[in-house]
């Protein structure tokens, strides 16, 4: 099994394209045992906020309910420049989640790095983060969630 990058979907190795949305396999990553992580694209599709919303919502319930307990969120970070309503409102519904403790953590991607406190502490927590794409990369555009 491999697990789609786009929409954190499993399906068969023999596949080049994912059956859930279509995307195409340029490097497959391979499930191994224990591995609990998923990449989610909020911003796929140009949704609005109440969409890409609702789609955190549902993409936590999944994620939760299948065993995940990392997921990065790409929510891009706005076309202007100066950053995104989608990023915003993520950002402040994930906050609203740690508070009522439906996650626990919440690192945001200027925070992904080996020499920031939270980047750091979740890298203890989770040693496969150091194979990461985002990691010391600074992205806005990402948040990093433990379930």
């Amino acid at each position: 099994m491999i697990i789609c990058e786009v929409c954190g979907n499993e399906f068969d190795l023999q596949m080049t394209t994912c059956p859930y949305c279509g995307a195409g396999i340029d490097k497959p990553v391979v499930r191994r045992q224990g591995d609990k992580h998923r990449l989610i694209n909020l911003e796929r599709g140009l949704p609005t906020v109440a969409q890409a919303l609702v789609r955190l919502e549902n993409e936590l319930e999944t994620s939760d309910r299948q065993g995940f307990r990392l997921l990065t969120l790409i929510h891009g970070y706005g076309s202007s420049g100066r950053g995104g309503a989608i990023k915003d409102a993520v950002r402040r519904q994930l906050q609203y989640y740690k508070h009522k403790r439906r996650v626990k953590e919440v690192v945001a991607g200027e925070e992904f790095s080996t020499r920031s406190g939270p980047g750091r502490q979740l890298l203890r927590r989770f040693p496969t983060l150091t194979t990461h794409r985002d990691l010391n990369r600074h992205n806005p555009g990402i948040t990093v969630v433990v379930l």
